[in-house]
C-alpha cells in the first residue's frame, strides 16, 4: 500500500491502480480495493461513476492516509515561510509538500537572507545555484515549484542564455550585408571563399557569415544584440538568409523575420535551381512542418518551380552549390 499512501494527489483513477498493482485480473483488482476501502485506505468518489463491471467498482477513489509529522508541516508552512510564498497549494497537499519541501525551504530561505542580490539580473543556472545549489533546477523543475507557492520566473530577475552565433566576420566596416547560413559545410565553405581573398558572393558584397545552425539560430537572434559586437547592430545592415529549399529551411526564415528584418539570398536559391535541373532530388524529410506562408516566395519573380519541388514530396539541400559556385 506504499504506493497509494505516498501519492501526491487526493484522489487516483482506477486504472493507475490497476498497471501500478499490476492486478491485470479484474477478480485481484476487486478484491484490492474491497481491503483498501475495510482498511479506510481509500474512499469511492461516487461522481466518477461506474465501471460497468460486474461486481462494480467506482472509477476514481479518494485516498486517506496518515501523514507523518502533518501539524508538524502545517505549523511550518503557516508560519516559517518567507510571505513571498504562498502556502495554500501545499496546506492542501501535504505529501506533495513532503517531497518538496527541501526545495521551498530553500527558496524561502534565499528570500529571507539573500532578497538584494535579486536586484541585478543573473542567467537561469546563475540564479538556479544561488538558491538551491543545483544549476539545472530551476529549468527543470523551478517553474513547478514555483507556480506551487505563487511565483513566476519573473519574480527571480533571470534571462534566458542561448548558445553564442558562431560567425565569421570578413570585414567590420559598417553598414553591411551579412549572410545567415542554416548549414555548417555551407557556412565553411563560404568562410573558407571570404578568407581566399574574395569580397563577394554570387557578385553581392558580404561582410558577415553567421552560422545558424538550423532552428537554433531563431533562439540565437533573439539574443543578438547581447552575443555580437556592436559592428554587427548598426541599423542600417542588411540580413540575408540562405537554407535549404524545403520546408523546414523557409519556416526558419519565417521565424527569423518574426524578430528582426531579413530577407532570402535570392541569387542563392537561384543558383540551386539551376543545379537541380536534371538531377534526381532527395524525398523531403519526414516530420516535417509545412504550415508556411507566402512570405519567402514573395521576394522571388517566379516562385512556381519552388512550389512544384516541395509540392512534390522533394528538396535542395544548400550543400548542392560548393565553392567553385560562389
Amino acid at each position: 500500500m506504499n504506493f497509494l499512501k505516498q501519492y501526491p494527489r487526493k484522489r487516483i483513477e482506477l486504472s493507475v491502480i490497476e498497471q501500478h498493482y499490476e492486478l491485470f485480473h479484474y477478480q485481484d483488482l476487486y478484491l484490492f480495493i474491497q481491503n483498501a476501502q475495510e482498511c479506510g485506505l481509500l474512499k469511492p468518489v461516487q461522481s466518477s461513476g461506474s465501471n460497468g463491471k460486474k461486481p462494480a467498482l467506482y472509477k476514481k477513489y479518494h485516498i486517506k492516509t496518515d501523514i507523518e509529522n502533518e501539524e508538524e508541516l502545517k505549523e511550518e508552512l503557516l508560519y516559517q515561510l518567507h510571505p513571498m510564498l504562498r502556502n495554500d497549494y501545499y496546506l492542501h497537499h501535504l505529501n506533495q509538500y513532503r517531497q518538496d519541501r527541501e526545495a521551498v525551504l530553500k527558496l524561502s530561505d534565499f528570500f529571507k537572507t539573500q532578497s538584494p542580490t535579486l536586484q541585478a539580473v543573473v542567467s537561469y543556472n546563475e540564479r538556479s545555484f544561488q538558491i538551491w545549489q543545483q544549476e539545472k533546477f530551476l529549468t527543470k523543475q523551478g517553474s513547478r515549484l514555483l507556480k506551487n507557492v505563487g511565483l513566476d520566473v519573473a519574480d527571480l530577475n533571470v534571462y534566458e542564455t542561448a548558445e553564442p552565433l558562431a560567425y565569421y566576420s570578413h570585414s567590420k566596416q559598417t553598414p553591411q550585408n551579412i549572410l545567415i547560413i542554416e548549414n555548417k559545410d555551407t557556412f565553411y565553405s563560404l568562410r573558407k571563399h571570404l578568407i581566399e581573398g574574395n569580397q563577394t558572393i554570387f557578385d553581392v558584397p558580404i561582410g558577415t557569415l553567421i552560422y545558424g545552425s538550423g532552428k537554433k539560430v531563431v533562439k540565437g537572434f533573439q539574443h543578438f544584440e547581447g552575443s555580437v559586437e556592436p559592428y554587427l547592430l548598426h541599423p542600417s545592415n542588411n540580413f540575408y538568409y540562405f537554407g535549404d529549399l524545403d520546408y523546414e529551411g523557409i519556416g526558419i526564415y519565417e521565424s527569423l523575420t518574426t524578430y528582426f528584418k531579413c530577407e532570402p539570398f535570392v541569387i542563392a536559391y537561384a543558383a540551386m535551381l539551376k543545379k537541380a535541373q536534371n538531377i534526381s532530388l532527395p524525398v523531403t524529410k519526414e516530420k516535417q512542418n509545412r504550415n508556411i506562408t507566402e512570405a519567402f516566395f514573395n521576394y522571388f519573380d517566379d516562385s512556381s518551380k519552388m512550389i512544384e519541388i516541395l509540392e512534390s514530396e522533394r528538396y535542395i539541400p544548400q550543400e548542392i552549390l560548393t565553392i567553385e559556385d560562389f
